[in-house]
């Protein structure tokens, strides 16, 4: 955890790419105690897939665009200014169903699921559909069940 405050700017921060959704770390996991915070432009047609995590909770908040959550048995249409939260254990997948990007915040707590993004965005990055193995293995060690599945680019 780092000791001292600090802010980063609009426009700052290290970026990944899941091929063409841009996942920008604003408050890294070796940084934070509670949380961790990304900030995301979402590709037109992005899906998430319904997947759930044991102990991580999720926050969403969506700066522009439009972005269509699945949390339990419920389908909530956020736009700009909404905000969205998935506690832990409950299935959910988040979605850029619109004809344009959209840009949100979303923290993790407790922190270090950033890094999970940072592996994705390594194994998405080769031509062709990734290693079902190791993606299999990234997410065991991100507590992450997927139950459908993840489409990073165009629908």
């Amino acid at each position: 955890m780092d000791a001292h405050g600090f802010a980063v700017d609009e426009g700052e921060g290290r970026s990944v790419s899941l091929r063409g959704t841009t996942v920008t770390f604003k408050v890294e996991s070796h940084a934070a105690g509670g949380a961790s915070l990304t900030e995301w432009e979402a590709l037109p047609g992005f899906d998430t897939g319904l997947h759930v995590h044991e102990r991580l909770e999720e926050t969403w908040y969506v700066l522009d665009g439009e972005l269509e959550f699945r949390v339990g048995d419920e389908t909530i249409h956020a736009t700009a200014g909404s905000t969205v939260f998935v506690p832990p254990q409950v299935p959910h997948a988040f979605a850029n169903r619109s004809g344009q990007s959209a840009k949100f915040v979303m923290t993790m707590s407790p922190p270090g699921h950033d890094r999970y993004f940072d592996e994705l965005a390594r194994l998405l990055a080769v031509d062709g559909p990734p290693d079902p193995g190791a993606i299999a293995d990234l997410r065991k060690r991100y507590d992450t069940r997927q139950i459908e599945t993840l489409r990073a680019g165009k629908a």
